[in-house]
């Protein structure tokens, strides 16, 4: 009983980790801003590969599982759930200073400063339905690559166009840091939760998460990510999506 309640713990831990290893590269996003002051045509590539990354992650690691244990309908009604949660949470942190927290190239004084609370609050909501998803990978039989990787590369820009933002208000590299370490922190939980909540569960409560954090994550690239790419690398961003969702048909198969 010990040995099985200290593995739990261990798989849980491990979870966790995933989660913040994930939400990681906001801070790595942070330092380059810092550092280097990446082009935005840079990190727009980056952006829209991620934004493939995410949707073979969401068709194949997400909806195709959920649909053995979900039927139809419900599967549809979780996924819109998400997205309209999504949504309307995005709407509301952006009247609140949150508008440009995967902005690439700010347009006005109040979206290159931002409000630091409600970046850090608009980045939880991108992040905890991605980290709470990992974590049920891991139950699934062990984390997702090419979700780990999506997600890494979707942060990896918010990182800098916040950050960006943050600098020209004389914020300091480590004062930004801390402010990514919660979402880091909320992160490793959320997937630590994923994990440990679903234990024991027969699919169907796995497959509602699941399509829910699909149907966000689905609105957040469509209302965010590929707009963003599409203002710095016009046409060639749709080639630049559907690499980044070859590369995850690449991983899965490399993997599998």
């Amino acid at each position: 009983m010990c040995d099985r309640a200290l593995g739990h713990s261990v798989v849980v831990l491990g979870a966790a980790g995933w989660g913040a290893l994930s939400a990681a590269t906001l801070m790595v996003g942070a330092i380059l801003a810092y550092a280097f002051k990446p082009s935005p045509r840079l990190t727009a590539i980056v952006m829209a590969i991620g934004s493939g990354l995410l949707i073979g992650s969401v068709s194949y690691d997400l909806v195709a599982d959920a649909q053995i244990s979900l039927q139809l309908p419900l599967l549809a009604a979780s996924l819109f759930a998400g997205a309209a949660v999504f949504v309307l949470g995005t709407r509301l942190l952006e009247k609140r200073g949150a508008k440009n927290r995967k902005g690439l190239q700010p347009k006005t004084e109040a979206e290159t400063n931002g409000n630091p609370l409600a970046i850090v609050l608009g980045s939880v909501l991108d992040g905890v339905p991605e980290s709470f998803v990992l974590g049920l990978s891991v139950l699934n039989g062990g984390v997702s690559a090419t979700l780990l990787a999506g997600i890494a590369l979707s942060n990896l820009p918010e990182g800098m166009a916040a950050s960006a933002g943050l600098r020209t208000r004389k914020w300091s590299l480590l004062k930004v840091l801390l402010m990514f370490a919660v979402v880091v922190a909320t992160s490793a939980i959320a997937a630590s939760l994923g994990y440990g909540l679903l234990t024991g569960d027969d699919g169907t409560l796995a497959g509602v998460v699941q399509t829910f954090a699909a149907g966000a994550l689905l609105a957040m690239i469509a209302d965010t990510m590929i707009p963003e790419s599409y203002q710095v690398e016009r046409e060639w961003t749709g080639g630049l999506v559907v690499a980044g969702f070859a590369l995850s048909l690449l991983i899965a198969a490399a993997l599998g």
